[in-house]
């Protein structure tokens, strides 16, 4: 038996997949804020480029991976496909983990999958600037990473909390050339107010996000980069799900459950989509969405039209939300802490194919650990939360065989301070309290 499954270099993907035809009942469009009519890509498009555009709104099965963009990608992908055979052993499990292996990519996650193609299209129609926002850094690391490689300046909001928390995502981003400030920041408009009337804030992916877009829409060098939620991040992160069907079948074996951390839902979605058609084929497969009982947008949240950010300036999204003034306590998985769900994977708990699960920072924590005592490999703390939903699936029935896979979506070197937390016992449990979900939630707009 392989340990790990490694595909060639022309055994790598080169189409993405698209899951949006093949969702049941669809998804609903996304509705400018302005008029609550559905939005087209021309006015988008003054903070994306339009080949992005028509990835986002593409009801194409497939579509084909630029060779500029393999050339990059090829640097680390395929990625391994690895058996958890020792964590098997120290569960007493008869079920079958595996893992896909995201943390090998140059910034240590799933990230530049589409950082990479994202940089790409701005660059072939002639944006000279990318602004973005990023939680954990891994995005901000990513976008980074791609914007070097294709000659582009690269400036970054970055969550407060993570900003504090995390000085190493911060260097990265410099060594590949970015700019970093952390969000909420003194330069937008956004920014000052907020620190006006919240001083203290520990700042929110939605508050970055409302920075970023400012940026973009108030310079002509500079266009809009989303790290998750969009339908084509998606698209570009299947990559990772139709490699892992290929190493699969070369195992011999295919997965009964599918597993990931669910943030904007990227990863978890880039794993497990390519996976959809057989299920609607008539597969039994399940796929489980794990995310923060202090971010519980599937499990706590309501399906509505919400803005993707605090300022609302956002198209109006069709999403599992919380509410866009939502701002989650600063736990360790920075990469968690977003109000809203990507429509897709919003669209696909609807269609009740995705079980939404919400679990705790310590017991993902004590997960990690003991990943990383039996795999050799320390998991961020957003992929801990994955590593945990795996081992709560492995040991439910000891003697129940089963194939678990789940979503590796990035590794925890740079993370060590949250683990210093961890060992300390200064890290705690947050439920968030439904009465502040429901007050956020009172300002959903009226659609």
């Amino acid at each position: 038996m392989n340990k790990k499954i490694v595909l060639r270099d022309d055994e790598i993907p080169r189409q993405w997949y698209n899951i949006v035809p093949d969702i049941p009942n669809g998804l609903n469009p996304p509705l400018d804020p302005e008029t609550k009519e559905p939005m087209g890509p021309e006015k988008l498009g003054a903070v994306f480029p339009m080949g992005l555009l028509e990835q986002e709104m593409s009801m194409e099965r497939f579509i084909d991976i630029p060779e500029p963009v393999l050339d990059i990608l090829k640097i680390w992908r395929p990625s391994p496909l690895v058996r958890a055979t020792n964590l098997e052993a120290a569960l007493g499990t008869r079920a079958k983990i595996y893992f896909k292996n995201e943390g090998v990519s140059p910034v240590g996650s799933h990230k530049p999958n589409s950082a990479v193609a994202q940089a790409y299209y701005n660059m072939k129609e002639g944006v000279k600037r990318l602004a973005t926002e990023t939680g954990a850094g891994q995005w901000g690391s990513a976008l980074s990473f791609a914007t070097s490689k294709f000659g582009l300046q690269c400036k970054v909001y970055m969550v407060r909390v993570s900003y504090d928390q995390k000085p190493y995502r911060k260097s990265m981003m410099q060594t590949f050339g970015a700019q970093i400030v952390a969000s909420p920041s003194t330069e937008t408009r956004t920014g000052r107010r907020i620190l006006e009337e919240y001083p203290d804030t520990p700042g929110s992916l939605g508050i970055a996000i409302s920075e970023a877009l400012e940026d973009a829409a108030t310079r002509e060098d500079t266009k809009y980069a989303l790290g998750s939620v969009l339908n084509h991040v998606v698209l570009h992160q299947s990559i990772i799900g139709l490699e892992a069907q290929k190493q699969m079948e070369i195992a011999g074996d295919y997965p009964d459950v599918i597993i990931g951390c669910c943030g904007g839902g990227s990863n978890f979605a880039g794993l497990a989509v390519p996976f959809v058609p057989d299920y609607l084929e008539g597969r039994k497969i399940r796929f489980v969405g794990v995310e923060p009982a202090s971010c519980p947008s599937l499990t706590m949240g309501r399906l509505a039209y919400d803005y993707g950010d605090v300022a609302q300036t956002t198209p109006l999204l069709y999403m599992y939300t919380l509410g866009h003034d939502f701002i989650p306590p600063g736990i360790h998985a920075g990469g968690l802490r977003y109000h809203g769900m990507a429509p897709i994977i919003s669209a696909l708990v609807r269609e009740n194919m995705i079980e939404p699960l919400k679990v705790h920072q310590l017991e993902c924590f004590e997960a990690g650990v003991l990943f990383a005592k039996t795999e050799g490999i320390i998991p961020a703390p957003e992929t801990c939360h994955a590593v945990r939903a795996a081992i709560i699936e492995a040991t439910q029935d000891l003697n129940e065989e089963k194939t678990i896979l789940f979503n590796f979506s990035g590794h925890g070197l740079i993370d060590m301070g949250s683990y210093d937390k961890f060992y300390a016992g200064e890290l705690e449990n947050y439920e968030y309290p439904e009465e502040q979900i429901a007050k956020s939630m009172a300002n959903l707009p009226r659609i």
